[in-house]
């Protein structure tokens, strides 16, 4: 069995944990919080490809998403449009997004990756 690394961690969570070949990221929120749907997509992608980077994954290599939006029926599709600019032709994760309240108003975006490592 392989060791449990974890990664920019506090308290409260480990932003990345790296076990058994798999790479799992927290909850990333959009580091600039005034932009729409688009501008905070871009910004969580970003930091998704930073971590992913920083312990040697990438979204060539996501496995799932979990994607929450504060306002489904009016972000739905304008995140869809980032996130198929982003995503790798061959490389579609298993996805779910869903409608949610999230940890600050603000907020528009949440996504939750999974990938091999």
């Amino acid at each position: 069995m392989s060791d449990i690394q974890r990664h920019e961690s506090n308290r409260r969570m480990s932003r990345i944990v790296v076990h058994n070949g798999i790479v799992y990221l927290a909850g990333v929120t959009a580091a600039v919080r005034d932009g729409d749907i688009s501008a905070q997509t871009k910004s969580v992608l970003d930091t998704i490809d930073a971590r992913l980077k920083s312990v040697g994954s990438s979204k060539q290599k996501l496995l799932s998403a979990q994607i929450w939006l504060k306002d489904i029926e009016r972000d739905f599709a304008a995140m869809n449009a980032v996130w198929e600019e982003w995503t790798a032709a061959d490389g579609a994760p298993a996805r779910a997004t869903c409608e949610a309240k999230l940890a600050a108003p603000e907020l528009l975006v949440e996504i939750i990756i999974t990938a091999a490592l």
